[in-house]
């Protein structure tokens, strides 16, 4: 199958450098302290996020630092496969990377002695669900008012037909190149996730790497804005 066409396009119509559009919104629970939906072209995740409050598990307790602790799930709806999904242990793993990575940015000595509950679900998967759901949780986070050092957010890109290619949706990330997944700190400059589900040669990794670090750094600014004008409103309704 072809992948890309003689004029450079993606079967989306994307180049290769182009992301898919990307809309969010926070404040989306109103039950929870943060919450935001991510959508990364077609792949849609919902975050929400209580606390700090006080350990519920105290032998879970970290020495002068918060908990956090993260639930990664898909609704069975989301893939558009209507056998039932049995992800238990993706779900796992994924909620791990997730945890670690938001652990990087969270200001946690801040917190000591109260938990921070993260929860995630996908409802529409079409590629880069991981990345949708680290840049979901972070604008939760940002909601609650949660101190961090630094807007965590992430991108894949991937090598396909001797092409490297940013943000991959399923047809892509399904077509068996190489994927990789990025979490920057973009103010700090700092990588806090770095996965890859395939080998290439260190040329090209650094090639696919360095599109992922600038699909990132674009969604950095993404989310800024969206948290700017989130701000923007709250001060027009305590004005009104």
């Amino acid at each position: 199958m072809e992948y890309i066409n003689p004029e450079g396009l993606r079967l989306d119509g994307r180049r290769f450098n182009e992301m898919r559009q990307i809309v969010a919104e926070v404040g989306v629970v109103s039950k929870a302290d943060g919450s935001a939906v991510f959508e990364m072209g077609n792949t849609k995740v919902i975050a929400a996020v209580y606390g700090p409050r006080e350990i519920q598990n105290k032998s879970q307790q970290k020495n002068g630092h918060a908990l956090v602790l993260c639930e990664y799930s898909m609704a069975h709806f989301s893939t558009g496969d209507r056998r039932r999904q049995k992800n238990d242990r993706r779900s796992t793993e994924l909620s791990l990377v997730i945890r670690q990575t938001m652990e990087a940015c969270i200001l946690t000595e801040l917190l000591p002695h109260s938990q921070i509950d993260i929860f995630l679900q996908v409802l529409q998967a079409d590629g880069g669900t991981r990345s949708a759901c680290i840049n979901a949780a972070t604008l939760a986070l940002a909601d609650a008012g949660i101190p961090m050092r630094d807007l965590a957010v992430s991108c894949s890109a991937g090598y396909l037909n001797s092409t490297p290619l940013l943000d991959l949706n399923y047809v892509e990330d399904s077509a068996g190149g190489a994927d990789v997944t990025v979490g920057i700190l973009p103010k700090l400059d700092k990588v806090t996730l770095l996965q890859m589900d395939a080998k290439l040669p260190m040329e090209t990794f650094e090639t696919v790497f360095a599109l992922a670090s600038e699909g990132c750094k674009a969604i950095a600014e993404r989310v800024r804005e969206v948290l700017q004008e989130n701000t923007k409103q709250l001060e027009y309704r305590r004005a009104a």
